[in-house]
């Protein structure tokens, strides 16, 4: 009480001597600046401008505990601070909201944890196959398989696909081809050259393929269409090695990298002596992967692009750097856009095919494949479900009518989660009751890009504590401790 006496009285002295000092020099002095409560001035309110004000919100502290499951050990980098956007005098709502979508598409790669789950799914699946394949590889995709090389050329000549084993049918080219797209399977999982190995990824997958295209499932069809999006996506910023590299220097100093120049050099060379020697499919303007834009010319500009980005991150580290990582985004962004497009229309469209089954219409479609032989691994378990009707009958249409409703929950997030968790675990009996393995985790991988970010930075905390626990890293002073996060730089 008596500090607010004392500030009051100290106002009003200030007020009187004011008022003395206009009456004794008989000019008028200038008006006083209004004040707060406590006694301090205030600067006077601006004029209104026609430009929108800018209103930057300061975080309050959280009223409570924070739901959902616990803090990441490693999440990673910190998000990157969004500054406010700016406004120009007589710009349109319209015009705003078209400047800040840009801003955001070009500055910043969208779901990192989800394009890593990507990565890791789809090259864990198809390095388990070609594992598994392994003693059958030269039946299955090599000469002494049913399916010629000559037959594989004039297939691959009429559907204009891509395949290296069709240069030539000698067993060693083979043998390499398919350890190369191991090795390069491998790498991709771990996220060794990201950039490189899914290049490599590509042509491995479409070669092996490409070359018995009467081979496989729909799990190989995801697997070859996703191994071209991977291309163009920065699937390597969390959960890899490269994101590990790049944390421990600085980002303006990227380092000489003699591994990197290395293997570019020498894909470069491989590259222009397999198109000199005049090799099939490797054409500048005949058939690619898009209308007159042949796999020559895209191998080569994948090729140039990696060295230009090296090159300007190492030496132009200013307004090229910055233009090249907008363009780098909204490819990445695009990519992952296809990405969930073709993953809602192969749901979408198996759904509605099923609808016109009679089978399906009926609810016994299940049924009939759980009494073939050759998909039933455990044919106890197969037989109980199969004498159920109401389970038969369950099972069929809750298939359909996830496969249908999944597109149109993409905008409400829990019934999209509900819908998420029933089609994993549909994947997974798949898995179990007709063996087909390859097949199920290709989707579920697929399925992964639908995830909640909170979920999978959670997911990756805990494999990261297990990783501490299992595998302590041993410190300089020959102590043990936890390993080296995981992050994007």
């Amino acid at each position: 009480m008596t500090e607010a006496v004392a500030v009051k009285e100290g106002v009003a002295a200030k007020d009187a001597a004011a008022t003395a000092g206009q009456t004794e020099s008989g000019s008028p002095t200038p008006p006083a600046r209004p004040t707060d409560p406590t006694g301090r001035a205030t600067s006077p309110t601006p004029a209104p401008t026609t430009a929108w004000p800018v209103v930057i919100p300061h975080p309050s502290p959280p009223s409570g505990p924070h739901p959902g499951p616990p803090a990441d050990p490693h999440p990673g980098p910190p998000p990157e601070p969004r500054a406010a956007p700016p406004t120009t005098p007589g710009e349109t709502r319209i015009e705003r909201a078209f400047g800040q979508a840009f801003r955001r598409v070009t500055g910043t790669a969208f779901a990192p944890y989800q394009s890593a789950v990507i990565r890791i799914g789809f090259a864990a699946t198809w390095l388990f196959f070609l594992l598994r394949e392994w003693p059958n590889r030269q039946e299955l995709y090599g000469p002494h398989g049913p399916w010629s090389g000559d037959m594989a050329r004039r297939l691959l000549d009429g559907n204009e696909a891509f395949s290296v084993l069709t240069w030539t049918d000698g067993r060693g080219w083979f043998e390499f081809v398919y350890t190369l797209a191991i090795v390069s399977s491998a790498l991709l999982l771990v996220g060794w050259r990201t950039r490189t190995m899914s290049v490599l990824f590509m042509v491995g997958v479409l070669s092996l393929q490409n070359r018995s295209i009467f081979i496989g499932d729909g799990g190989d069809n995801a697997i070859h269409l996703m191994a071209m999006y991977l291309v163009l996506t920065r699937c390597g910023q969390v959960w890899s090695l490269d994101a590990r590299r790049a944390a421990k220097r600085p980002a303006d100093r990227p380092g000489r990298d003699i591994t990197g120049i290395v293997l570019w050099a020498v894909l470069g060379l491989s590259l222009a002596v397999a198109q000199a020697l005049g090799m099939s499919g490797l054409s500048w303007f005949g058939p690619g992967p898009f209308p007159n834009l042949g796999w020559g010319l895209t191998l080569w500009v994948l090729w140039l692009s990696h060295g230009v980005w090296w090159a300007a991150r190492r030496y132009a580290p200013g307004e090229p750097r910055i233009v090249l990582d907008m363009i780098t985004k909204m490819v990445h962004n695009g990519a992952l856009l296809v990405i969930v497009v073709e993953v809602c229309l192969i749901y979408a469209t198996a759904g509605w095919y099923k609808i016109q089954g009679s089978r399906w219409q009926d609810g016994t479609a299940v049924y009939y494949p759980m009494h073939l032989d050759y998909f039933s691994p455990w044919p106890e378990l197969s037989r109980v479900l199969a004498d159920s009707g109401l389970m038969i009958m369950l099972i069929t249409y809750g298939t359909v009518i996830v496969q249908v409703a999944f597109p149109f929950t993409l905008f409400n997030r829990r019934l999209k989660n509900v819908l998420l968790v029933a089609m994993i675990c549909e994947h997974v009996s798949i898995a179990v009751l007709l063996g087909l393995p390859f097949f199920s985790l290709a989707m579920v991988t697929a399925d992964a890009v639908f995830l909640p970010t909170v979920f999978l930075v959670w997911l990756g905390g805990r494999v990261g504590s297990v990783r501490d626990r299992v595998l302590p890293r041993r410190t300089g002073a020959g102590e043990r401790g936890p390993t080296a996060a995981v992050g994007s730089p």
